[in-house]
């Protein structure tokens, strides 16, 4: 669910490494909120990243 509907931005994988540098798999999610907008003419709900809604890039229905 996490994953932009107009950029792509998703989960990403990682690694978190501890004060004694023990290793271990950690995940970076996206911030995306489920917004309505103007798709073909028709208002529905997407998913749209925060970045995308901040530059203007979703076109709201109000």
């Amino acid at each position: 669910m996490a994953k932009c509907d107009y950029c792509g931005k998703g989960v990403t994988f990682g690694i978190k490494v501890s004060h004694s540098h023990r290793r271990s798999n950690r995940t970076w999610k996206a911030n995306v909120k489920r917004v309505k907008a103007i798709v073909d003419g028709k208002p529905t709900h997407v998913y749209a990243c925060t970045h995308c809604l901040r530059a203007n890039k979703v076109q709201r229905a109000v």
